[in-house]
């Protein structure tokens, strides 16, 4: 069952220019080591920066308490965006029975996400 739906378009320029003006510091503080190789290993950043600056937002939007902007980063499985989390939050979602789903879009000017928080049924109720 869909619990919450959360979504975010971020505009990439918006991202470049941070990126630009602060690459280091933008890039410690707000994206995971995993997600930093992943975006830089492109001839430009900022698209996939962008993206998962949005899904972040988009996940705080269903999330009812304070995050960090590390707590929560997208991975691919395979080609599909998944999203991981802190210990903390991993930890919290599963004492909630929740689980998220991202999907992500980018083009030229703008990178969009949305995340789905989702309870699985049961076993006993199937």
């Amino acid at each position: 069952m869909i619990v919450a739906i959360g979504s975010d378009l971020v505009a990439v320029e918006r991202i470049r220019r941070v990126y630009r003006r602060h690459p280091r510091r933008f890039l410690e503080r707000h994206f995971t080591p995993e997600e930093r190789a992943y975006a830089l290993a492109a001839a430009d950043p900022a698209p996939r920066l962008a993206v998962r600056w949005a899904a972040k937002e988009a996940f705080a939007k269903v999330w009812p308490q304070p995050l960090g902007w590390r707590d929560v980063a997208v991975a691919h499985q395979g080609p599909r965006p998944v999203l991981r989390f802190s210990p903390e939050l991993e930890r919290a979602l599963a004492e909630r029975g929740l689980t998220a789903l991202v999907t992500l879009s980018h083009e030229r000017d703008y990178a969009l996400a949305f995340v789905a928080l989702i309870t699985q049924p049961s076993p006993a109720t199937g």
